[in-house]
C-alpha cells in the first residue's frame, strides 16, 4: 500500500490530499487571502509559508510525514518537456524558482514536494506539467520565424482523461486519436495521436477559441494598432487578453451558469453562442490534423457540466466522431496516479535535464 502525498499550489489556495494507492483518504483547500499573500514580493518568496501550512494540516490530521511513500506536486511553468511522470530534481527546482516561462503558483509544487520529500527521505514527483511539448514539426510555425507556436495547456487533465476515454472504450490511449478539450477558465484543444499531443491551442495567452476570460486569437494587425496607439500599458494589454478578455470582456461576467440564468439579454446570448462556435471551429480543425481519423471526441472541464453548453458544442461537431463527456477536471486523482505508475514500476520516472528543450532551439 502506497501513500502519496499530493500538493497542488494555486493563485489563492494550496489543495492537498493523501492518497492510499488510488483511494483519497482526505482532500483539504487551504485558503490565502489577498492580505496574507501581499507581504511577498514573489512567488517564491511564498515557500516557507506555504510549507508551514502544509505541516499545520499534518498536525491538525495526526499523520506523520515520514509515514508518506512519495509527494508529487502540481508541475510549473519549466522548458518544454514530453509527458510524463518526472522526479524532482536540482535543475528542477533551479528553473522552478527562476520561473524560465513565467512566474505562476504551480512553480511552487515540485519545491514544496522536494522540500518535503528531503525531510522524510522519500521520492518527489511532478505529473504533466502545463508545458508538456509533444509537438509535430509542422505544428511549430506559427507564420513568421519570430515566433514558434508553444504548447501551453491543461496537460495534466487532458492526459488524465484520455485515459478514462481509452478505459471507457476498452483500449489504450497509445493506440487511439483523440480530440480533448479542455472547457474551463481558460480553454485547451488538442490534438492526442496514440498518446501524444501532436497539436494544441496555447491555452494561456497565446491563440485558439476564446473563454469565459481569455481573448484567444485576436485579429494581429487590429492587436498591433492598438499597441502603437499610446493609450495602453504593456500590463493592461496583458489583461486584456488573459483575466480580462473572453465572455468578461463581452458581458461583464465569467460565471457561465450566472449568464445562463440571465441569457435573455442579446449580447448575452451571442458572446455565448460565439464561444461555443469558436470552441467547435478548433475540434473540428483537430480533426483535420488527424486526417479526420478520430475514435472519438472528449469534452471535460468546469464547463462540460453544462448541458446547455455541451448541447452547442455537439450538435455542430457529432458528425466528426462519437463525443465522451467527463466533466470537471481531477488534477489531484491525476497526480497520485502519476506517482502510483512510478512507484508500482508500471512507468520509469522521467529525468527534467534529459528531456527538456528550450523554445529558442526548440524549432
Amino acid at each position: 500500500m502506497s501513500n502519496i502525498f499530493v500538493i497542488n499550489p494555486g493563485s489563492t489556495s494550496t489543495k492537498l490530499a493523501l492518497y492510499k494507492n488510488t483511494e483519497p483518504v482526505f482532500s483539504e483547500s487551504v485558503h490565502h487571502s489577498v492580505d496574507e499573500l501581499a507581504q511577498f514580493s514573489t512567488i517564491m518568496d511564498q515557500l516557507d509559508y506555504r510549507f508551514e501550512l502544509i505541516q499545520n494540516v499534518f498536525t491538525n490530521k495526526g499523520i506523520d510525514c515520514n509515514d508518506m511513500d512519495a509527494y508529487v506536486g502540481r508541475g510549473g511553468l519549466l522548458n518544454p518537456i514530453p509527458s510524463g511522470t518526472y522526479a524532482v530534481d536540482a535543475e528542477m527546482i533551479q528553473d522552478l524558482t527562476k520561473g524560465v516561462q513565467g512566474q505562476h503558483a504551480s512553480n511552487l509544487g515540485g519545491v514544496l514536494a522536494a522540500k518535503f520529500a528531503g525531510i522524510c527521505k522519500t521520492p518527489a514527483f511532478i505529473v504533466d506539467p502545463v508545458v508538456v511539448d509533444e509537438f509535430d514539426s509542422v505544428a511549430r510555425l506559427s507564420g513568421h520565424p519570430q515566433f514558434k507556436r508553444k504548447s501551453i495547456f491543461h496537460a495534466l487533465n487532458h492526459k488524465a482523461v484520455g485515459r478514462k476515454a481509452a478505459e471507457s472504450l476498452q483500449k489504450k490511449y497509445e493506440d487511439l486519436n483523440l480530440i480533448i478539450a479542455h472547457l474551463g477558465g481558460g480553454i485547451s484543444v488538442a490534438a492526442h495521436k496514440q498518446g501524444r499531443v501532436v497539436d494544441v491551442n496555447n491555452a494561456l495567452d497565446g491563440d485558439g477559441p476564446f473563454s469565459p476570460e481569455r481573448a484567444g486569437t485576436i485579429p494581429a494587425g487590429d492587436l498591433v494598432r492598438f499597441c502603437f496607439s499610446g493609450k495602453p500599458q504593456e500590463k493592461q494589454i496583458l489583461k486584456m487578453l488573459t483575466g480580462k478578455g473572453g465572455l468578461v470582456a463581452y458581458t461583464g461576467s465569467n460565471n457561465i451558469q450566472q449568464l445562463l440564468k440571465t441569457s435573455s439579454a442579446n449580447d448575452i446570448n451571442v458572446a455565448i453562442e460565439a464561444m461555443t462556435y469558436q470552441i467547435s471551429k478548433e475540434i473540428a480543425a483537430m480533426a483535420a490534423v488527424l486526417a479526420g481519423k478520430v475514435d472519438a471526441i472528449v469534452l471535460t472541464g468546469g464547463i462540460a457540466f453544462s448541458n446547455e453548453i455541451i448541447e452547442k458544442i455537439e450538435k455542430r461537431i457529432d458528425f466528426i466522431a462519437q463525443v465522451l463527456k467527463f466533466p470537471g477536471e481531477e488534477e489531484m486523482e491525476a497526480l497520485a496516479l502519476g506517482a502510483l505508475r512510478v512507484l508500482t514500476g508500471q512507468e520509469e520516472p522521467k529525468i527534467y535535464a534529459q528531456e527538456a528543450v528550450s523554445y529558442d532551439h526548440n524549432v
